[in-house]
């Protein structure tokens, strides 16, 4: 199944969590807080919003931060996904 996000709306996968402490044990990522750090995996095709124009500025396969609170997030596949806005985007890692 695929996710067509519509207007300005973007699908991301949440980065795993993973941690190591010094003497190599892995903390595992539901332990602790999930980290806003996702990859974009799919882009709506931006539009009007309030009647403004609404140009999309992020692409598929960025690694990109969003507010902690942001979204929707849908289990499909057994892949979880979260559907935020682009306003939503904090920042672009580069």
């Amino acid at each position: 199944m695929k996710l067509v996000p519509l207007g300005e709306r973007v699908v991301l996968k949440q980065s795993v969590a993973e941690e190591t402490t010094k003497s190599g044990i892995v903390i595992p990522g539901q332990s602790k807080e999930k980290p806003q750090q996702a990859e974009v995996i799919a882009v709506g095709p931006g539009g009007t919003v309030d009647g403004k124009e609404v140009e999309m500025h992020v692409k598929v396969g960025q690694t990109v931060i969003y507010s902690k609170y942001a979204g929707t997030t849908v289990e499909i596949d057994e892949e979880e996904y979260i559907i935020v806005k682009q306003d939503d985007i904090l920042a672009i890692v580069e």
